[in-house]
């Protein structure tokens, strides 16, 4: 696909970072949670330049003593990018579904900037690939990899990829699953870790809850402003990665907080209820999880610590 280097209304020249992309294309119902703040396309065929402002603090994931900003933060900005592209470049219909399939994100650590005294402005390089169509020419689907770059310096990569389906499939998808929009609190007895075990900023950061058996995926707040930003019928990728991490963290007694590297790989939805498990399993500063619901396993992955 060929594209002309002219931003949104046709605008040329310098990245913006002064106002943010339109909320509805990045799937965000708070304005303060896109990130994004300018796409366009690069001279590159496939190729996109876009702008984001990091948040100093961003409230829900704490730093780790070091001004660096949480890894998670790449990765909503990497997810923002997988849906505005398509939406904004590849006229995907705005009534399409959008699956996340896999993941990957990798920092430099030495390289990454420090969070100033405001926000920082953070510079990416889009690059699609692997786009699949549909007999009538609709996207259905693509792979998408991205630099993350301050200061003229990369300090990241990421990447995954997406699937567009319409309503009608969507539900046939979803007929197996739940019919809530929010999830359920996990059954009775459990125990949630304390927010500086789990290495969260308050109680409601917390993901994560521990019966007998192990660790739930069982988020303290079902309206978390940020992990569940507007409604969905299922947990969400994020939730998925921050309860990894969270687990992580918890079981190697915040040793292992901030990983610099990780894959999530999903091979099928999580449903709300009942809570799925968290399993994780560490090799000195490698750890793999995978989350099981129902003895099934619903998305697996690994992260990696400097």
């Amino acid at each position: 696909m060929k594209t002309s280097p002219t931003g949104p209304g046709g605008a040329s020249g310098p990245l913006s970072w002064s106002r943010t992309v339109e909320r509805e294309l990045v799937h965000r119902t708070s304005v303060a949670e896109v990130l994004l703040t300018d796409v366009r396309p690069a001279p590159a065929a496939d190729t996109f330049a876009a702008a984001a402002c990091w948040p100093r603090a961003h409230t829900t994931f704490p730093r780790d003593g070091s001004q660096r900003h949480s890894p998670l933060v790449l990765v909503e900005t990497l997810r923002q990018l997988g849906l505005y592209v398509p939406l904004r470049f590849y006229r995907v219909p705005a009534t399409c579904h959008a699956i996340i399939t896999d993941l990957y994100f990798r920092l430099t650590p030495e390289a990454e900037p420090p969070a100033g005294p405001g926000a920082t402005e953070i510079t990416c390089r889009a690059r699609v690939g692997g786009v699949r169509r549909a007999r009538d020419g609709t996207v259905t689907g693509l792979r998408m990899d991205v630099d993350f770059a301050a200061g003229g310096a990369v300090f990241g990569q990421g990447g995954g990829g997406v699937r567009f389906v319409d309503g009608t499939y969507y539900a046939a998808l979803r007929a197996r699953g739940t019919d809530g929009a929010v999830p359920s609190t996990p059954p009775s007895p459990v125990h949630r870790p304390d927010a500086a075990a789990l290495t969260v900023n308050h109680s409601q950061d917390a993901v994560l809850a521990e019966d007998g058996d192990g660790l739930l995926v069982a988020p303290a707040d079902p309206l978390h402003p940020f992990l569940f930003d507007h409604p969905s019928d299922h947990v969400p990728g994020m939730v998925l990665l921050e309860a990894a991490r969270q687990a992580v963290a918890y079981r190697s007694g915040g040793a292992l907080a901030r990983p610099r590297d990780g894959r999530l790989k999903a091979v099928r939805f999580t449903e709300l209820a009942p809570s799925a498990r968290v399993l994780c399993t560490r090799h000195h500063s490698t750890c793999a999880f995978r989350i099981v619901q129902g003895g099934t396993p619903t998305a697996y992955g690994i992260l990696r610590y400097a």
